[in-house]
């Protein structure tokens, strides 16, 4: 519990995504075929550690801008939910049942920052054994780190775990809002590939740069998707 375990990616160049994100850290874009609604997934060694969603899709108000949606387990979704609008957060989505697979809605905390309570059903999220370019913490990218973490305190009970409260300087540029950290054994390498497939950058991060194992670096594809990449320390 209380902590993150999906992420949805929204775009409106699945194609351009996934290409380019299939050449630089080596995910695969493929069709769920076990899934009823045959949702396309992004894998890595075989392991599922993410959506992606069409935002062409009638379902999506037009305008929605193309970002990664990320998914926090709870035990209690509703309960969840009240709790994070009773002390300052907006409610987006109301809590709904995703079929069998689990309940959810999704929120905007007090700083900004959108988030998706999820409670598992007969799915529970990824499930990788800490592969390098799949999420291994998570970044809050804010204003006010500290008021952050006490809102998610309150309302989970405990700090998210894996999770990171940064004071970044484009927030009010970009707005707030968390970020997947990737570990990588050769950021070199990652950033080469960036500039060689074109369609998007990898460039040295400010954010959590105080961490130990090298300077951080922030990787943005096709419509602007970012993720904070960090080398694996043994």
């Amino acid at each position: 519990m209380n902590e993150f375990c999906w992420m949805d990616v929204k775009t409106r160049d699945v194609p351009g995504v996934a290409a380019f994100f299939g050449a630089v850290l080596g995910w695969r874009f493929a069709v769920d075929e076990n899934d009823p609604r045959r949702a396309t997934k992004i894998y890595l060694d075989g392991y599922p550690i993410g959506g992606v969603s069409d935002l062409s899709d009638p379902i999506y108000p037009p305008g929605t801008p193309p970002h990664v949606a990320y998914y926090l387990a709870v035990d209690d979704a509703d309960r969840v939910t009240g709790a994070a609008v009773a002390n300052g957060a907006e409610l987006v989505v109301r809590p709904f049942d995703a079929g069998d697979q689990g309940r959810m809605a999704t929120l905007v905390d007090p700083g900004g920052a959108a988030f998706s309570p999820w409670q598992a059903g007969t799915f529970a999220g990824w499930r990788h054994p800490g592969l390098a370019h799949a999420p291994a913490r998570m970044m809050l990218a804010c204003n006010d780190p500290e008021r952050s973490r006490a809102f998610y305190r309150t309302v989970l009970g405990a700090e998210p775990r894996s999770a990171e409260f940064v004071r970044t300087p484009d927030v009010a540029e970009t707005g707030a809002r968390w970020e997947a950290i990737l570990q990588t054994r050769d950021p070199g390498s990652v950033a080469a590939r960036a500039r060689t497939f074109g369609g998007g950058a990898c460039v040295r991060s400010d954010a959590g740069s105080g961490q130990p194992g090298g300077p951080v670096l922030r990787l943005t594809g096709p419509d602007g998707l970012a993720f904070q990449m960090r080398p694996v320390i043994d």
